[in-house]
């Protein structure tokens, strides 16, 4: 049986520039034409590329990725990935940027041992180190809103004829439609509009 060495490169956005980890499979020997290339996030793992890829490993192939966040989002995953690969697909796997993580034949029991203990090692640290900038990105975020700074698309201001567009629409003589077009926004953003208007009406009722 022919035995059949693929590239798998995945990038987090379609921004995100791939040349590095292509450049990489082919410094190792990895033909163009089976290096994989996947642009989209590892948050939900719905990698159509990356399964597809899976589904056509067979025996003794050998999958190369830059390194193990490539196989999955946690700790959880990149460990099944491994074994979906290495015991059910019975393929080998080698990570590039850790050459101890090199499963192809000719490994002996001990140099398997160690490639599956530094594997496990790897995976929990890249989860943690995640998990830490997450944490600090949320600790940024916080400490920016307590002194002021606000997040997001700023808010679309009403213009000049708003008010009299919507007297026209409560009258009836302006749908809803018409009275956004004139105001030059969307349908939704006019009726969001309105409905903040009325409850903070209703507020300075109560």
């Amino acid at each position: 049986m022919n035995v059949t060495m693929y590239g798998y490169v995945r990038v987090s956005s379609k921004d995100q520039n791939e040349a590095r980890q292509v450049l990489a499979m082919q410094t190792f020997g990895v033909a163009n034409s089976n290096v994989i290339v996947e642009k989209q996030s590892g948050k939900d793992f719905n990698r159509p590329k990356y399964k597809s890829l899976l589904r056509r490993l067979h025996k003794d192939d050998v999958l190369v990725v830059q390194s193990i966040d490539r196989l999955g989002r946690n700790y959880n995953e990149i460990i099944e990935q491994w074994r979906i690969i290495t015991k059910e697909k019975k393929a080998a796997i080698v990570v590039l940027d850790m050459p101890l993580l090199d499963t192809r034949q000719g490994r002996d029991l001990t140099g398997t041992l160690i490639a599956d203990i530094v594997l496990q090692l790897l995976s929990y640290v890249a989860q943690t180190e995640r998990e830490y900038i997450k944490k600090r990105q949320a600790e940024g975020i916080a400490a920016a809103k307590a002194r002021g700074v606000k997040f997001g698309a700023t808010p679309k201001e009403k213009p000049p004829q708003y008010n009299n567009c919507v007297e026209q629409w409560q009258e009836g003589n302006l749908s809803a439609r018409k009275a956004a077009e004139k105001c030059d926004v969307s349908h939704q953003t006019f009726l969001k509009w309105v409905k903040s208007d009325q409850a903070e009406k209703r507020a300075k009722n109560i």
